[in-house]
Parts: structure tokens; sequence; C-alpha cells
């Protein structure tokens, strides 16, 4: 009898196994379709979901949406004078979309879900303005993070569901070091799960500002992602939950260097661990988790292509040799939608 009990669970072990197995084998990823929703002459570095909509806000002072149920297509411009903003963040709630041009003066603007009622709601006029990237924790409470005009980062915030937005003063924020700044590259900047909040930086130094309570208190996170030049340091990251988080980015100006540009955290920030060296991708403007997958699926877009891992970074693989994405967001666990220089693209993941 007990042999038989010990053959009958050394069968469960093994049967387990290989059930855990093929079911990581079906979900990696090996290939991928493409279907090109828009080919605009836009640069489109910002995108956000709200249903089925695909909202993006480009240079030449776009914006618009695709429908991706309906195939609705809307687009519209906002001037300013003779020249063309840039917009490179957007943020939508259920009750309105937000985008954000780079540069000086700096607009936010309201815009309503039909693209048509548009609000200027926050301004500011410095030497130094360039807001990076914006996200809201809530239906009422946003953020938006730009480069310093003084001694510590831009951080602008609303609690009336973006109606106001005010400027923590550099009072209630930690100071940046000389040359530290931040990268609009793909409105990835910021990551939110609940209540937290991680804002990576870049240039001389790369670091992770993380808030536990909404941006009223901060901390600031060393890292070992390259550093020291302008155009070097951590140009997107994101968070699978509030401890498992990944950044990325490189030297922009040395596209295929791919040492110290991966790394992975999973104490929520407090320490990271380079993965990938001298392997996988270089320069990468944006990495995103695979939604459903445990954290062990991540998807890059940057100067190396699509690149896919299926061991939460540790190794990647090429799946389609597109240099001109900026920035990518999952639909679904197979699903992405992928913008960047005249195109937004939808990835099916195989």
């Amino acid at each position: 009898m007990k042999k038989i009990i010990l053959i009958l669970q050394v069968f469960s072990l093994l049967f387990r196994c290989y059930a855990q197995k093929s079911t990581n084998n079906e979900s990696a990823f090996n290939s991928i379709t493409v279907d090109t929703i828009l080919n605009p002459e836009l640069s489109i570095r910002a995108i956000d979901m709200n249903g089925s909509k695909v909202w993006y806000a480009a240079d030449k002072g776009k914006f618009g949406f695709y429908d991706l149920v309906t195939h609705h297509y809307y687009e519209s411009k906002i001037s300013n004078g003779s020249a063309d903003f840039e917009f490179r963040s957007i943020a939508v709630t259920s009750s309105a979309v937000f985008v954000i041009n780079v540069g000086n003066p700096a607009f936010l603007y309201r815009i309503a879900h039909d693209g048509k009622n548009v609000k200027l709601v926050y301004e500011e006029h410095h030497e130094k303005v360039f807001y990076d990237s914006m996200r809201f924790w809530n239906e009422k409470e946003g953020i938006a993070v730009g480069d310093p005009t003084n001694d510590c980062l831009s951080i602008i915030t609303t609690s009336d569901g973006g109606n106001s937005w005010r400027k923590i003063p550099c009072s209630g924020l930690p100071k940046v070091k000389e040359g530290e700044a931040a990268f609009a590259a793909s409105n990835t900047n910021i990551t939110i799960k609940g209540n937290k909040t991680w804002v990576v930086s870049g240039g001389k130094k790369s670091r992770v500002f993380y808030s536990p309570d909404k941006a009223k208190s901060w901390e600031v996170f060393e890292t070992p992602i390259v550093q020291g030049l302008a155009m070097t340091g951590i140009f997107t990251c994101d968070f699978y939950n509030d401890r498992l988080g990944f950044i990325a980015g490189g030297n922009y100006e040395m596209p295929q260097q791919n040492s110290r540009n991966k790394a992975i955290t999973t104490n929520g920030g407090k320490n990271w661990k380079l993965v990938a060296e001298n392997e996988g991708f270089g320069y990468a403007s944006c990495v995103q988790f695979v939604p459903e997958r445990h954290g062990k699926q991540l998807v890059s877009v940057g100067a190396s292509g699509v690149q896919c891992s299926n061991d939460s970074g540790r190794t990647w693989k090429k799946l389609l040799d597109t240099k001109n994405l900026f920035t990518i967001r999952f639909v679904n666990p197979s699903t992405a939608i992928a913008a960047g220089w005249n195109c937004m693209l939808l990835l099916h993941f195989k």
C-alpha cells in the first residue's frame, strides 16, 4: 500500500510539473502579427486607453482617438499662434482627457471625450519648463512630472478631476542632483499602483523617486542604470504590483549599448538589480509588463525593435525589427497598441 501511495505521489508531482511547463510554454511569446491602425505624419509618444478608444497625443498640436470596436477615428488640433505644440503626455479618466506639451510655456488642457470641448486648466512660464509624463491615481487626483526649474523635479497635482492644478514647492520635494532631469520618451516616467507612485530620472543621475501617499511625501532610491551624461539614464518604468518593478533606458546617443540599461526590483524600488547585461535590447523608450502573466512577461520598444522577455527580464528575444515605435500599452494579455513615428499599430502576440 505504501509503495502504491508513493507511486501516486510521484506521478502527481510529475503531472503538476508537466502541466506547469506546458502552461508556461503556451503563454510564452514567440512571434507578432501586425495590423496598421493609423499612419499619420505625426510623432506619437503618448497613448492611453478608455474602453475601446485609444487616445493619443502627438506633435504638430494634434490629439485624437481610434475606436478599436467601431473603427471610428477622430483627430483635432490645438493651436498656439504660429507655433505648434508637441504633446508627449496624456491621461484619460472617465470624465475627460488631459494633454500637456513639452517646452516653454507649458499648457495643460482638459478635453471632453467627444474631443470638441477643450479647456486650458494650467499654464506655466519658465525658460526651463518641460513636462514629461502624466497619470491619475483615481478619477479626481492626478499628477504630472517635468524637468527641474529650480532644485527639484517639477510636480503638479490635481484633486478636483483635473479642473485645476497646483505645483508642489521644492520645499516639499527631494532635491535633484546637478544635471538630473527626466525624459519625455513614452509617457512612462510615472508608474502608479494604488496610492503609491514611482517617478524615474535620468541625465547625470538615474534615480527612482517614490511616494507612498500620492505625492505628499517622498523617498529617493539609487539605481545601477547608466548615468553621468545628458542623454543617459532611465527613460521608462513599469510596476506589475507594488513590489515588482522594472526600469529601462540606456544611452540615447549610443542606442546599441545594452549594458547597465535594464534593472528589476522586488521590494518596491528600494533596491535594483541589473539584468540581461550585454544581452537583449539597447536603448529602450518604453517597457511594459504583460497583464495577467504574474510579472514574468515584459515587452520593450525602442532602437532594438520590439523585444519580449518570458522570465522577468533575464533574457530577451526580438519579435519585430520595427525601430520607429516609442510607446506601447496592452489591451489584453495578447494584444497591444504601439505608436511612434508616423504610425499606430495593433500588435498580436503569438
